[in-house]
């Protein structure tokens, strides 16, 4: 695989434009909304693409057939060199790749629904991706905000952006604090003036905004997550923005908050998790 220039992100646009699921986080890297990398078969007319986010998304696509290209996406993926020292959760399109790459792991993919410790190396685990349609008349027909007393949702500032800490948090999702305060948004939910919850915009287009939601632990399980996403969606619904949401199929607390703000499952396909 070779690393493309970020000045020829625009050889990518054709193929990522057919993928027919939910690819905000690769768009992103490909329109320079935040560093990531692009890996092609050919750096001059590329067919194959491996897309990785710096979170740790990542989306393989286009021609599943060059033995070069596959090849040294198997050792990527497998980690052999061991240069990687984190994992990547990877999608792929077309749907042709999924028989590809069963053929080239063989027993190194394993199915693994729980998914809850650590990742031997070497393996590739496959789950399942959830990409969900929000219904606004379902959204509309609850209300999501929190009665509980000393409890506020105000709009995220600096303060709170720097705040906030675990695996799903702006800085994660933006090059910058500047870049998102500037480009994005969020709503944070304060108890007692603590910070909880944090809903924010993971990824953003003119007329689409990701969800990403992070709930401090302390504070979980008091609806929290639910009162603070609201404040977002309500923020799209106004402003003209689609909310999406996505997650792994196998992470249930994710999936039921979706379906409890109006979210309906509109398409499930396979994810992989790349050695680390």
């Amino acid at each position: 695989m070779k690393l493309l220039s970020p000045k020829d992100y625009a050889k990518v646009n054709a193929a990522l434009q057919r993928v027919s699921f939910n690819n905000l986080f690769a768009r992103s890297v490909v329109e320079h909304q935040i560093s990531g990398q692009v890996f092609v078969d050919n750096t001059e007319a590329p067919e194959s693409f491996y897309i990785v986010h710096p979170y740790g998304m990542s989306l393989l696509l286009g021609r599943s057939d060059d033995p070069v290209f596959n090849a040294a996406f198997k050792e990527h993926a497998l980690n052999t060199n061991k240069s990687r020292n984190k994992h990547e959760w990877m999608q792929a399109y077309p749907n042709k790749w999924h028989l590809v790459l069963c053929e080239l792991f063989g027993d190194k993919l394993i199915a693994n629904a729980q998914n809850t410790g650590q990742q031997q190396h070497g393996i590739v685990e496959l789950n399942s991706r959830v990409n969900f349609k929000f219904n606004i008349e379902k959204y509309q027909a609850v209300s999501h905000k929190s009665t509980a007393p000393g409890v506020a949702v105000v709009e995220t500032d600096r303060e709170l952006f720097r705040k906030m800490e675990g695996s799903v948090t702006p800085n994660f999702f933006w090059d910058s604090e500047d870049d998102f305060l500037a480009n994005g948004k969020a709503f944070s939910l304060l108890d007692n003036n603590q910070l909880a919850a944090t809903a924010f915009s993971a990824y953003m287009t003119s007329d689409k905004l990701e969800l990403g939601i992070e709930t401090l632990p302390a504070f979980r399980g008091k609806g929290y997550a639910a009162a603070v996403s609201a404040a977002l969606i309500d923020f799209c619904i106004s402003n003209n923005y689609e909310p999406l949401w996505s997650c792994r199929l196998e992470n249930t607390g994710s999936v039921m908050l979706a379906q409890k703000l109006g979210f309906e499952v509109a398409l499930t396909f396979p994810y992989y998790r790349l050695s680390n």
